[in-house]
């Protein structure tokens, strides 16, 4: 039983930083999880750029540390390479944005009525299974070497990706959920914003993360096939030149930009279900 004193007694205050507790909560960034990754990153870029100082391999075909962190100081924070980059990125969103927003209806159609899938779903799986990049040549050859084909590609994977988790998202609610706000008399627009939608919001941002992902990946293999600006140009040009350095910074850089890209949707999806 406790005593008085200790049920009148104030709760401990933690003095500890915003950051020491965010990073004590269960996924948090932790300085004791990281150190053997940086340990290791350490090692291997060491022995890395041992290996082309001793020549026990070619650096001109595979490159060197020291080489990639000069092309990334040279060239990085220039003009050029944010214009090359904006112009990726554009395409990339803007196929997005546009495969998204089409996909969404067409997936709430396939729900709305099921017949309609049943007759599409032969044509869609058909064009689904094309290889996106072997059509390249042929959305550069309708659009030209501009941002418009590459827009084409990244639409042409973005659109069957939302589609798919769309309607796997919305199926997959639960029908008591469903059952019980209709027996309550809830209006259809009242279910699906309140009740559907949001039990679909974690299947749905699981193909918006693939597909903007996607969507970067093609517009650059399709900008490395042909085009006249964009990061997938400068990567075939330096390529065409063997400059492994300059390649191997730009994937690098492809990285960390598809990384930060998974973390903003992931943010953005516990946003909304911050209700959760």
């Amino acid at each position: 039983m406790k005593s008085d004193s200790d049920a009148n007694a104030l709760p401990a205050f933690d003095f500890r930083s915003r950051a020491a507790r965010r990073a004590a909560r269960p996924g948090g960034l932790r300085l004791d999880a990281l150190l053997p990754h940086a340990i290791f990153v350490a090692a291997l870029l060491g022995a890395w750029e041992l290996a082309a100082a001793r020549g026990w391999f070619d650096p001109i075909f595979f490159g060197r540390p020291s080489g990639v962190a000069r092309y990334l100081w040279e060239h990085v924070p220039t003009a050029r390479f944010w214009i090359d980059l904006g112009w990726t990125m554009a395409a990339a969103l803007i196929s997005f944005v546009l495969g998204s927003a089409l996909a969404f209806g067409v997936g709430l159609a396939f729900v709305a009525w099921p017949a309609l899938e049943r007759f599409a779903e032969p044509y869609f799986s058909a064009l689904n299974a094309m290889p996106r990049i072997a059509l390249a040549p042929l959305f550069i050859l309708w659009f030209g070497l501009g941002p418009g084909s590459k827009i084409a590609v990244g639409f042409s994977v973005v659109f069957f990706v939302v589609v798919s988790s769309t309607v796997a998202g919305i199926r997959g609610v639960n029908d008591d959920h469903l059952t019980l706000c209709r027996t309550l008399g809830a209006r259809p627009a009242t279910v699906f914003f309140r009740v559907t939608l949001p039990g679909a919001v974690p299947v749905i941002f699981s193909g918006l993360r693939l597909a903007l992902v996607y969507a970067l990946l093609v517009v650059i293999a399709a900008e490395i096939i042909a085009s006249d600006r964009g990061i997938g140009q400068k990567l075939a040009y330096l390529g065409a030149t063997f400059n492994v350095n300059g390649v191997i910074a730009l994937v690098l850089v492809l990285a960390a930009l598809g990384v930060a890209i998974v973390r903003v949707m992931t943010w953005l999806e516990r946003r909304l279900l911050h209700w959760q």
